[in-house]
């Protein structure tokens, strides 16, 4: 399997790390946590990035030979360090720099990489009080208790090409994306899902993965609590 490549048949767990709120004596304390050894992938990006983020996945990898993906919040966080880059296309909104402007300014950069990009389709969920990313998308999220819609703009994802779907409630969410959700869009579709925002037990992400779910992202629970994370991959083994 290419790094950072999913299919419906996983059930991964990932770590997202945001260059802006890690440093090097938080990054290292997290990689002594019992377990994260076991976690498939770290995902590096942020909805603001005022700080290197080559510097960033340089401490990551000289902590772990697990593969680091960068997850875009903008078209300036490019690394050639990255084991692979999500080009993510923010389906579920209607800001034309987050379905194309943004990725006709990184296209060049991208082209030179010489690593895996993946095309994700990324759609926003409602989660309770409006989080970073939709602020600084500018955007209006997918109806939390709509099913129809969620459905359909994951076909409408499919249909244009996307490899995958990043299905996100949003970094330090009230609530996760629900289970209903999840499976709705794993029914619909037939590509890898991937889900994140809000998760904090490892309840939460045995749910995600039971209604379908590719891949589990956490991020703020396991910032503020890296012991979560040993309990998740506990939890995944009894899938």
């Amino acid at each position: 399997m290419h790094i950072g490549k999913l299919t419906k048949y996983d059930k991964k767990l990932a770590i997202l790390i945001d260059p802006d709120k890690a440093d090097e004596n938080s990054i290292n304390l997290l990689f002594t946590t019992s377990g994260i050894e076991s976690t498939d992938m770290i995902l590096v990006g942020g909805s603001l990035l005022y700080n290197n983020i080559d510097l960033t996945i340089g401490l990551i990898k000289s902590n772990t030979h697990i593969p680091v993906v960068l997850f875009p919040g903008n078209a300036f966080q490019i690394s050639k360090q990255a084991d692979a880059f999500m080009l993510l296309n923010l389906i579920s909104g209607r800001n034309p720099d987050l379905l194309i402007g943004h990725h006709v300014m990184a296209a060049p950069k991208l082209k030179q990489l010489n690593i895996p990009i993946i095309s994700t389709g990324y759609m926003l969920f409602e989660s309770g009080h409006i989080t970073s990313v939709q602020y600084m998308s500018n955007t209006q999220p997918l109806p939390a208790h709509k099913t129809d819609i969620a459905v359909a703009t994951a076909i409408a994802g499919e249909l244009i090409g996307m490899k995958q779907l990043y299905l996100e409630a949003g970094s330090g969410a009230d609530h996760p994306v629900s289970p209903k959700i999840i499976e709705a869009v794993t029914n619909a579709v037939s590509l890898p899902i991937i889900v994140g925002g809000g998760i904090r037990t490892a309840e939460q992400a045995i749910q995600a993965w039971n209604a379908g779910a590719n891949m589990v992202v956490i991020g703020t629970a396991a910032e503020q609590s890296p012991a979560l994370i040993s309990k998740i991959i506990s939890a995944k083994a009894t899938l």
